[in-house]
């Protein structure tokens, strides 16, 4: 009959410990009516409790800091610190103390520790200490993996190895919508929301824009000369509470004249998110690139590049088109008709040639207009033939503008 020889106990001891900032310690109050049993016998015990605000003390407001009493959570995009002590508990002297720290999550192994060079020998009492760091860049389950190899006095070569398990959440939502204006500009709507149980506050969130684009933060207003957030001097985002940042992206100018024929799927860029939490633990996300689908003009595509917002009633005023050929390989001669409505009256010779126009090029027309009604009002009627193919292209409701009266009343 075979019996296994009873496991031998370590010389070593391994100690992990997360480090984590403390925490404002908050008091529940208990209070009571003066006219209850008690009478200001709770409201005494407030005011002498030292972990309360002097007139605050119904708040739940804390002076005191607290310890951190379990692991916590870790957060995407947050750094995970742990301290790592391996204490020699023996009454022997060991050699060749050699620590490994390895983090390994669903994708990847990293290795954490500072140094992988052996300690030479660690008297008893002793211990030896090191400090990781590592900014968490994916969600799920990570694993820290702590090996602890050495050679006793006998030259007995010994190992042992703990695992440390541990959940990493995500800490924001973040959503986007697209927006094409009537140019080539595109409206990137970024709404942000809070999904940790504690407050953030918002230190910098800003759109790196691809090289295609230039991009104008819209999440600011001018006071006295000064931009002032839309949300306030104070940047703080409350748990489960969103807010929606907006930005503007125009074309470069190498890039404008393509912006109108460009097809499928552009990269936009990414968003660039940082944040601070509790006691100034810094956080930071960036998004992957963000995609658009390119809206479809057709063949020919008609947009506006000048147009005054109003107008006078019965006056003649003056627009701007321009007209690009979106296709790759077909010359187009272009015919162009301008039918009036009951409000819009074009001013010009209908039927005109515009001639010629290449692939992937574009021309600028200035037109005439004139309003015969007040009010807001659609401008209509313009009509592109290619002779090539006798197709012809129809652009109603292209813009508004504002018709007011040209006549103003002096009061006597």
């Amino acid at each position: 009959m075979e019996v296994n020889p009873p496991k031998q106990e370590h010389l070593l001891a391994l100690k992990v410990m997360r480090l984590t900032k403390p925490t404002l310690f908050t008091n529940i109050p208990v209070t009571c009516e003066e006219k209850d049993l008690p009478g200001d016998l709770f409201n005494q015990l407030m005011r002498d409790d030292p972990s309360t605000v002097n007139g605050a003390e119904t708040l739940m407001l804390g002076e005191m800091l607290t310890l951190p009493q379990n692991f916590g959570n870790i957060f995407l995009g947050e750094t995970f610190s742990s301290y790592i002590s391996v204490h020699n508990d023996s009454n022997q002297v060991v050699k060749d103390i050699l620590v490994k720290a390895d983090l390994q999550t669903s994708s990847q192994r990293l290795n954490l520790s500072a140094s992988n060079a052996a300690v030479a020998e660690l008297k008893p009492d002793c211990c030896i200490d090191d400090v990781i760091h590592h900014e968490v860049k994916e969600i799920g389950t990570h694993i820290l993996v702590c090996a602890v190899s050495y050679t006793t006095q006998g030259g007995e070569k010994m190992y042992f190895r703990k695992f440390f398990k541990f959940q990493v959440l995500k800490p924001l939502d973040v959503k986007t919508k697209f927006y094409n204006a009537e140019t080539d500009e595109v409206f990137l709507e970024a709404q942000i929301q809070n999904i940790t149980t504690s407050p953030m506050f918002m230190e910098k969130v800003s759109l790196e824009p691809s090289i295609m684009y230039n991009v104008t933060e819209l999440n600011s207003v001018s006071q006295a000369g000064e931009c002032v957030s839309t949300f306030g001097s104070r940047a703080y985002l409350q748990p489960m509470d969103t807010r929606q940042y907006l930005y503007c992206l125009k074309p470069k100018k190498e890039f404008a004249e393509k912006a109108g024929i460009i097809k499928g799927v552009t990269v936009i860029g990414k968003l660039d998110i940082v944040w601070k939490t509790n006691l100034g633990e810094r956080g930071r996300l960036q998004t992957s690139q963000l995609q658009r689908m390119a809206p479809g003009y057709g063949d020919v595509r008609l947009s506006l590049e000048a147009i005054p917002d109003t107008v006078n009633l019965e006056e003649p005023f003056h627009i701007t088109c321009k007209i690009t050929n979106c296709s790759s390989e077909r010359t187009m001669d272009l015919v162009l008709e301008m039918c009036n409505t009951s409000s819009i009256h074009w001013c010009g010779v209908s039927g005109r040639q515009l001639g010629k126009l290449h692939p992937s090029s574009s021309l600028c027309l200035a037109l005439t207009l004139l309003s015969s009604v007040q009010g807001l009002q659609s401008v209509s009627g313009l009509r592109l033939t290619d002779t090539f193919l006798k197709r012809t292209y129809e652009y109603d409701d292209i813009a508004q503008v504002c018709v007011v009266s040209s006549a103003i009343e002096v009061e006597s």
